[in-house]
């Protein structure tokens, strides 16, 4: 598995890169953001770990251009920012994942890896089921005639099940799409959160419908219940 590092302070490349070669993997390390991006579109990788607080360009204009470029390979950011708006900037500009640093490198391990299990990223700006657009640049929801509110999870969890419709995914596979390392096995999050996709979709009855497959999770079909 190739790996591509895209990280300026040296001691932190250095780290990641013997850690990940002793797991495995070939990595490749730039320590700019236009020799990230160079190196990004013109090679292919597994996963790329890109720093956001990079010279020449920062992160998340090399993540935006990497992803208008057509490149879908998972993007795992790190970040010395925590907040929450600078991690939904980070996804809403194609991120697979965050990591805020400092960090473990065994949970950097456990990351990349999930990310490597992940169902290959659609990189198309609208979504469409049927009658249901996501536009994910606008952050809209249209059904029909109808504009659709969801909060920033229902979104993701929506956009996540857009990816791959007609597919039945189980609970954990759409736990760790949309709440990664966060989601915890015996939570009710999911069911909690498709129970409220199913209410706001229902408009009209002209929604794909959601469907439940007993034991072992969901379905995003075209044709409403």
């Amino acid at each position: 598995m190739r790996v591509l590092v895209v990280e300026d302070e040296r001691s932190i490349s250095g780290f990641i890169r013997q850690g990940l070669s002793e797991a495995g993997f070939v990595v490749t390390v730039e320590g700019d953001g236009q020799r990230g991006l160079q190196r990004a579109l013109t090679a292919e990788f597994d996963v790329i770990i890109l720093d956001i607080m990079l010279p020449q360009m920062n992160g998340l204009e090399v993540l935006r251009r990497v992803r208008s470029g057509g490149v879908a390979t998972p993007v795992l950011l790190l970040t010395a920012r925590d907040g929450i708006d600078d991690k939904v900037a980070g996804l809403d500009a194609g991120a697979d994942d965050y990591l805020t640093k400092p960090f473990a490198f065994s949970e950097l391990l456990a990351r990349t890896r999930a990310l490597l299990r992940r169902p290959p990223l659609q990189t198309d700006d609208i979504l469409r089921l049927g009658e249901l657009e996501l536009d994910r640049q606008r952050r809209l929801i249209r059904l029909g005639s109808h504009t659709i509110h969801l909060s920033s999870r229902e979104f993701v969890l929506l956009e996540y099940l857009l990816r791959h419709p007609g597919q039945v995914l189980t609970r954990t596979q759409i736990g760790e799409g949309v709440w990664g390392l966060d989601f915890e096995n015996d939570s009710n999050v999911v069911d909690v959160y498709i129970g409220y996709l199913r209410r706001k979709l229902g408009v009209g009855g002209a929604g794909p419908a959601i469907k439940t497959v007993r034991g072992v999770g969901y379905v995003l079909d075209g044709g409403a219940e």
